[in-house]
């Protein structure tokens, strides 16, 4: 598979792996290591609303029902865009990623629809031992979140057919393909702000100082950096010194 298959493949394998909880309110940038205790009453409520929103083989029933498909359209999306995408500055050869990779790799597509489904068939596994984990958060969270009378309020409703039959579903409708089409069909134009997104990001750091270089380390940060790299600090000191001679910067990471 091409780097250019292998990056997209990565990137929208992560996207879809945690849509269904990063589309829900994100958590809060710090979490205290200690927090206050929760009384044990809505802890053991929360627990029943849990099991009705998010039941065991939550996980697995998406990524083998609306998260393969989701993924299928999610890559064919990715390759559609042009090239220039991948530019810095927005410009560059006319052309799709989706025609040079089939150039390159005329296996192209069945290749990356079998790698797509053998990854996804072996983060179900993964994601099957999480989810008990998850489960406990998610019961933690909704008793910090709800009081017990809220909470007995849910639990009443989800325990209705109707509220059972949305409850069941309430986090794989992020990944229904009505919701999917929507975030599929602004990729492109996220792409073409990249250059946009760049130069703001660039503008944001540019009073930080550069990051140093390999020969303005000390010798001690430099044995560490080799241990880190898995290489000697001669390898390192060759590559900065390369490096150099082209122009470059080689920073210490």
């Amino acid at each position: 598979m091409t780097p250019i298959a292998r990056t997209l493949l990565a990137g929208a394998l992560a996207l879809g792996a945690s849509a269904p909880l990063a589309a829900q309110d994100a958590p809060a940038p710090h979490v205290a290591p200690q927090p206050a205790p929760v009384d044990p009453a809505r802890i053991a409520l929360a627990h029943q609303t849990v099991d009705y929103i998010w039941p065991l083989g939550t996980y697995e029933r998406m990524m083998h029902g609306t998260l393969d498909e989701m993924m299928d359209a999610m890559m064919g999306s990715l390759f559609d865009m042009p090239l220039s995408a991948l530019s810095p500055d927005g410009k560059g050869p006319e052309g799709s990623m989706r025609e040079l990779a089939e150039i390159e790799d005329p296996y192209f597509k069945e290749r990356l629809r079998l790698a797509t489904h053998a990854i996804m068939d072996e983060i179900v596994p993964l994601m099957n031992e999480m989810e008990p984990d998850i489960r406990e958060g998610l019961a933690k969270a909704y008793a910090r979140k709800y009081d017990a009378r809220q909470l007995g309020e849910m639990n009443a409703f989800f325990a209705t057919p109707t509220g059972g039959a949305y409850a069941r579903d309430a986090y794989l409708m992020f990944m229904d393909p009505e919701v999917m089409t929507k975030i599929q069909a602004f990729m492109p134009e996220m792409m073409e702000r990249m250059p946009d997104l760049v130069a703001k990001m660039q503008e944001a750091t540019a009073k930080l100082p550069p990051p140093r270089r390999f020969d303005e380390l000390s010798p001690a940060q430099k044995a560490r950096v080799a241990t880190l790299k898995g290489k000697s600090v001669e390898q390192l000191e060759a590559e900065a010194k390369a490096t150099a001679s082209q122009g470059g910067e080689t920073p210490t990471h």
